[in-house]
């Protein structure tokens, strides 16, 4: 047998085509819904049958549930759903990546892909070329498709003849006839192709290439359909490596759906392929086991089943499955204390304005990290013992450096997502959620200030009055109260802001300031207490008083864009 080199890079060159035409197709798709898919998601996820349909009509559409899986990661980690929604489009995911086996085993066999395909290209290439973006994404989407169908045919001529060459039917042949342990064998081989490709439908095309020119029967292509089922859910673990808890246990619980697939599968293999047998046969279509020409069929019918199956199957155990990865990545208390961005850590969306919709998730947890810095330099003043004074006072130091880290990296996030394309009013939010973000860290800058007034109190062992501690708490109270409604406004959609609220306490702030300031006037020549506790004193109410002014910045920067 005479299989150079040069064939086997022809080979690799052909699956790089299928997988550049899919990568195409998947990305233009985005390009053109993008922007509809968060309505998409909050309108089909409110129940779970309805998350499974989406799901399936999300992966059948992009024609890849690895695709959808990666997508789904960044969903969960912008929020946009929860852990019991995405188990829903996970499940619908694993349909939905069945019509890609459907699609090549009624049409890819058939005729040749090249007389539809290139005909396609040449009547969108002309758009790749328009000013209007979303026909040049629709010219992309259908090239993208046409390539993966011409990346099919390019396989099927790059993989070396078996009737020529029946030696490589015989080599295959010895690893087939080993019972559970060739299942096994091919099962790892689905498993680990689908990792290497990171793509469960190229490792599908692969399969269905091999079994239509003879390589491997039919009972071993179904091993490695469950391998594919296993190593399709390796890409969106890698993904939610770097995201957020929620993301990690969304990644885990769609391993876990589908390993529990495969062992029940396992159990009854050979039964589960002799119905699907004796269906076809009955059906009138050629049985898989006697020839190759009804294995892609037999196939697909084989996918279909399994994944609707287990769908079926497991459904009405999301909570069980959701209680389980919630044990298996617990969320620790360090993860809070840790520099990590929450939302914006796996990079920008498929649009501009979903990628807008992570920085706002990230800024609101950015007001909330700040506003447990507050109750920490609060702790401070209120602590007593030498150990809490120092825990507590480096707390506030640490947060302190995550909050000017956290500006810098939503600045450049917001930077990047600047040179998308924004709306006019996504335009308006981008500047909007630069304002905010350098108030957030003026708010912490002030809070720092304070808990060094504090610590330097504590030092120096100055002590205050009762009367001054509770006047400082009061203060505590208001600050706190203000940080509050400018996490509720930040959590809003930016149209139902409390304005009134917080501009009322602002106003309180500045009022009891004023009062303060002349009562220490008062006091100091009263010698109520030492000049070094009025200094101090002093520091803490005007510290608090500027972090009133940018708390209730916060709420102004948003609605003099959205007024």
């Amino acid at each position: 047998m005479q299989y150079t080199l040069i064939d086997f890079l022809a080979l690799l060159g052909s699956l790089g085509f299928f997988l550049f035409g899919m990568k195409s197709m998947s990305e233009a798709l985005q390009k053109v819904a993008g922007d509809k898919l968060r309505g998409i998601l909050a309108a089909m996820t409110s129940s779970r049958i309805k998350g499974i349909f989406t799901g399936f009509m999300i992966t059948a559409l992009v024609q890849s549930s690895t695709a959808t899986t990666v997508m789904l990661v960044s969903f969960v980690n912008a929020g946009l759903i929860n852990l019991i929604q995405a188990i829903g489009i996970v499940m619908g995911a694993n349909i939905g990546t069945t019509v890609t086996a459907w699609l090549i085993s009624l049409l890819g066999f058939k005729f040749s892909i090249s007389f539809i395909s290139l005909p396609l290209i040449g009547i969108s290439f002309p758009f790749l070329f328009s000013k209007k973006k979303k026909r040049k994404s629709i010219a992309e989407l259908i090239i993208g498709f046409a390539m993966v169908f011409l990346g099919l045919e390019f396989l099927k001529e790059s993989l070396p003849n078996i009737e020529q060459h029946p030696e490589i039917l015989s080599f295959l042949s010895s690893y087939t006839e080993m019972g559970i342990w060739s299942v096994l064998l091919f099962l790892s081989i689905g498993t680990i192709l689908t990792f290497i490709i990171q793509s469960s439908s190229a490792t599908m095309a692969l399969t269905l290439v091999m079994c239509n020119n003879g390589w491997i029967s039919f009972d071993m292509a179904a091993a490695m359909v469950l391998g594919e089922n296993i190593g399709t859910t390796i890409t969106a673990n890698i993904a939610a490596m770097v995201a957020n808890v929620s993301a990690k246990r969304t990644a885990r619980a769609h391993l876990i759906f589908n390993l529990i697939g495969v062992i029940w599968v396992l159990l009854i293999f050979r039964f589960f392929l002799s119905r699907i047998d004796m269906f076809l046969v009955n059906a009138g279509m050629a049985s898989p086991f006697e020839t190759a020409a009804g294995i892609p069929v037999a196939l697909s019918i084989f996918h279909t089943v399994f994944n609707v199956m287990n769908t079926l199957l497991l459904i009405g155990f999301a909570p069980l499955i959701a209680g389980a990865v919630i044990r298996l990545v617990p969320l620790r208390e360090e993860d809070e204390e840790e520099f990590r961005l929450k939302y914006i850590n796996t990079g920008m969306l498929s649009t501009a304005e979903l990628s807008l919709f992570q920085a706002k998730k990230e800024i609101s947890l950015y007001a909330v990290r700040t506003r447990k810095m507050m109750g920490y330099a609060r702790s401070l003043f209120n602590a007593s013992k030498e150990s809490e004074i120092d825990h507590f006072f480096e707390k506030v130091e640490k947060y302190e450096e995550i909050s000017d880290r956290m500006e810098v990296e939503i600045a450049t996030y917001l930077t990047k997502v600047s040179g998308g394309h924004l709306s006019p009013q996504g335009s308006q939010r981008l500047q909007t959620m630069l304002k905010l973000i350098d108030n957030i860290e003026s708010i912490g800058d002030s809070c720092q200030n304070v808990a060094r007034a504090i610590y330097r109190k504590k030092q120096k062992k100055i002590v205050f009055p009762q009367a001054l501690r509770d006047k400082v708490n009061k203060m505590f109270d208001l600050v706190e109260k203000a940080l509050d409604i400018m996490i509720e406004n930040l959590d809003e959609d930016y149209h139902n802001v409390k304005v009134d609220s917080a501009i009322e306490m602002e106003y309180k702030i500045n009022k009891y300031r004023n009062k303060l300031k002349k009562e220490h006037i008062k006091k100091l020549k009263e010698k109520d207490y030492k000049y070094d506790a009025g200094v101090v004193y002093n520091d803490i109410i005007s510290h608090c008083e500027r972090m009133g002014d940018h708390i209730v910045n916060v709420t102004e920067s948003i609605i003099e864009r959205f007024d």
